[in-house]
């Protein structure tokens, strides 16, 4: 993995994020400031243009050409008109370099327009002409006009904005720096703590030393560590569970192992007594033979489960019904004379496309379940089993009129060890029989289990994800 660049790093991106939002507050700041720093100047302008009108007022409209080309310099205009006694009269004036472009009433703008000229003054390079109309100061008129150039007042807007820029630039970068600082303390940090943490643990998940201790002050950043906090200790006890369940896994295999070769030597000779003569032998050699071939089942079951070797289905197309037949043809002699029949209801033009012999091995086990489970109440019962097709799947239905599932059993139903039927049972069969159908894409359901019996259903979706078959 390459190491994240600076700009890639919660902290980069909000120092960026602080300073361009500082930033557009300033801009948004100085936009307003310049357009008043514009009224400020015009009016100073017109301040001037008053008080220059007045020393000509004062010498009773006479005076020289010099003092009045001076007093226009001073006030920073070519010419002014002062409005008095609904009288409009020119009062100073000097040659007009070029034609007014433009004219500003001061007295009825507002402050979007005032912005919008601001921006125009500053656009725009050229020295223009404009005539700009306000209001005397301490009554001395009702209006006053003037005729001014443009390029000292863009000039001097300029230095303005640039010392506002400036200053903005200065705040922005402190702000952005103060701003970095803080959220590193108080965010960054504890992320990278509760990062380290998680590294620290994905390296040795089943030791528990490595499960964080929650320290955040911040509430969002505690609950994702007591969250963190939970979910590596649930993990290490399920790892550790795991652990333990493979070594006792191990150990069971083997003693499983051992075990079923005794009880085939035991099974043989067991055989062997059923030939003998003895009233008393002859009694106890059946119930001797079916408890042998029990723990011999028994170990068979836990080694299958154990190695976890399933190879995945081999797929063909074959007739339903005979496998069927086949299935509840063997099931029939174990079964109690006259207690139980055996009904079909396959389709006998049925083709599907499964692994024969692990459909096999799921129906066996269902039908002899069903069996087991009527014999358990000595009454009469059947066991059906019927198929067909629909929605893009295949079915087949396993149904008896037992006694039904009790409450345990049907609550750790596909779990082995745990989902056992029948006294004495370890529920690897059903467990196994789910695996394989799994293996196809398809499924194993109960549909029902009560006072009439239970049904259970295999679904084989018709066409089959090889890629998901084989996991």
């Amino acid at each position: 993995m390459q190491r994240a660049t600076f700009l890639n790093t919660l902290s980069g991106r909000f120092l960026l994020l602080t300073t361009a939002v500082v930033l557009l507050a300033e801009v948004m700041i100085f936009v307003p400031s310049v357009a008043r720093f514009r009224v400020d100047y015009l009016e100073l302008r017109l301040e001037r243009a008053q008080i220059a009108s007045l020393s000509l007022l004062a010498s009773d409209d006479v005076i020289s050409e010099d003092l009045e080309r001076e007093l226009l310099e001073n006030a920073g205009v070519f010419n002014v008109v002062l409005r008095r006694d609904e009288m409009r009269q020119l009062v100073l004036s000097s040659p007009i370099p070029g034609a007014i472009s433009a004219s500003y009433d001061l007295r009825e703008a507002q402050g979007f327009t005032l912005i919008r000229d601001a921006l125009v003054d500053l656009v725009i390079p050229e020295n223009r002409i404009i005539r700009v109309i306000g209001e005397p100061v301490r009554e001395g008129g009702s209006q006053i006009e003037v005729t001014m150039e443009t390029g000292p007042m863009r000039k001097e807007m300029l230095a303005y904005g640039l010392r506002i820029l400036g200053m903005s630039a200065v705040i922005s970068v402190l702000t952005a720096i103060l701003l970095f600082f803080a959220v590193r303390r108080l965010l960054v940090v504890p992320i990278r703590r509760v990062v380290t943490h998680m590294t620290s643990y994905a390296e040795a998940p089943e030791d528990a030393r490595r499960v964080i201790e929650p320290t955040a002050r911040i509430a969002e950043l505690r609950e994702a560590e007591d969250a963190l906090q939970s979910l590596q200790t649930q993990l290490t006890g399920a790892l550790r569970q795991k652990e333990r369940l493979a070594q006792l896994g191990g150990a069971v295999a083997k003693i499983s192992h051992d075990l079923r070769n005794i009880l085939t030597t035991a099974q043989i000779f067991a055989d062997r007594m059923e030939a003998s003569e003895d009233p008393a032998v002859k009694r106890a050699a059946p119930k001797l033979v079916g408890s042998i071939s029990r723990a011999v089942n028994l170990c068979e079951s836990t080694l299958t489960f154990g190695r976890a070797e399933e190879p995945p289905p081999r797929l063909a197309r074959f007739m339903l019904a005979g496998l069927v037949t086949e299935v509840l043809e063997g099931e029939r002699p174990s079964a109690e004379a006259g207690q139980i029949e055996f009904v079909t209801d396959v389709p006998p033009n049925l083709a599907i496309r499964a692994d024969a012999e692990q459909l096999h091995r799921v129906l066996l086990n269902l039908v002899r379940n069903a069996r087991q489970a009527i014999e358990a109440t000595k009454r009469a019962g059947t066991v059906e089993v019927g198929a067909g097709e629909d929605d893009g799947q295949w079915w087949i239905r396993v149904g008896d009129t037992g006694p039904g599932l009790p409450e345990r059993a049907r609550q750790h139903l596909f779990q082995p060890f745990q989902g056992g039927i029948r006294k004495g049972g370890t529920g690897l069969g059903l467990a196994i029989s789910a695996e394989l159908v799994r293996g196809h894409g398809g499924r194993l359901e109960l549909l029902r289990s009560d006072e009439e019996g239970s049904e259970f259903i295999i679904r084989l979706p018709k066409s089959v994800n090889q890629s998901e078959a084989a996991a």
